[in-house]
């Protein structure tokens, strides 16, 4: 029904940036919110980043200053701009969006994940 699709991840090191890029598609009437989650070996699946409809974001406190999130509405898609990176931002990022759908109502989707790896 409605599919999200991550881009950008890889290999970065110390101090360097990543643009991650996330897409849905398929039934989609409109997105409430589209977010970004990570999830670190042997560590719980926390929040990065949201973004709401009327342009509302939080962040998760540690990425404060060096992540930015944005949308594109018109394209549905959301953006985590990702600068200053430090090891322990190590982890799956995963995309997140509170979704109106065509035809079953309000749902939640998530993206298979893109891994970020930050190292020397």
């Amino acid at each position: 029904q409605v599919q999200l699709v991550e881009s950008g991840g890889g290999l970065v090191q110390p101090g360097g940036s990543l643009r991650l890029s996330c897409v849905a598609s398929g039934m989609i009437f409109s997105i409430v919110t589209m977010g970004w989650y990570r999830q670190a070996p042997g560590m719980q699946r926390e929040l990065v980043a949201t973004a709401s409809s009327s342009g509302t974001t939080n962040y998760e406190d540690s990425v404060k200053g060096r992540f930015t999130i944005s949308r594109d509405h018109a394209r549905n898609t959301v953006y985590l701009q990702m600068n200053s990176l430090k090891p322990e931002d190590t982890a799956v990022y995963s995309c997140y969006a509170d979704v109106n759908t065509l035809n079953r109502g309000r749902q939640d989707y998530w993206g298979q994940g893109t891994r970020v790896t930050v190292s020397s």
